[in-house]
């Protein structure tokens, strides 16, 4: 599967500017939804976003943590790489899901953005999903 693009959250933009996100050392998780995210109004996972699937059959409440691969600056611009995530359903499945949104645990769920699949995707037991962070391009840049 070819990488989903990265929304940006328009809270994520307004959160940096102020000093509320620390992305050299901030962990990171990805949840999964089937609610459509507002990038205009979101600001906090589990408060603003749906949490969905229900964790069991292989989904974890809150999804996966995605760690850093790199988070450095290079010629005026910062880039942000975190290393993939599986997710592995068992009996029961996982899903539909549409969504995979990652948000910054260590800035009380402050979200950053998400991917969005184009469609619902349901996993059956022993299937996989991984979220594909891009390493060569990263998450994101800011320039």
């Amino acid at each position: 599967m070819a990488v989903a693009p990265f929304v940006k959250y328009n809270s994520f933009i307004d959160e940096l500017s102020k000093g509320g996100h620390n992305l050299t050392t901030g962990a990171f998780k990805v949840a999964l939804t089937n609610t459509a995210p507002n990038a205009a109004s979101d600001t906090v996972w589990n408060t603003t976003v749906a949490p969905a699937p229900a964790a069991g059959n292989g989904y974890t409440a809150g999804g996966n943590a995605m760690s850093t691969a790199s988070a450095t600056t290079s010629g005026g611009i910062f880039k942000l790489t975190l290393n993939d995530t599986v997710f592995t359903a068992t009996a029961g499945g996982i899903g539909p899901f549409r969504y995979a949104i990652l948000y910054n645990t260590s800035a009380t769920n402050k979200l950053l953005g998400y991917y969005d699949y184009a469609s619902s995707i349901s996993l059956a037991d022993t299937e996989t999903f991984t979220v594909d962070a891009d390493a060569a391009n990263g998450v994101l840049t800011i320039t």
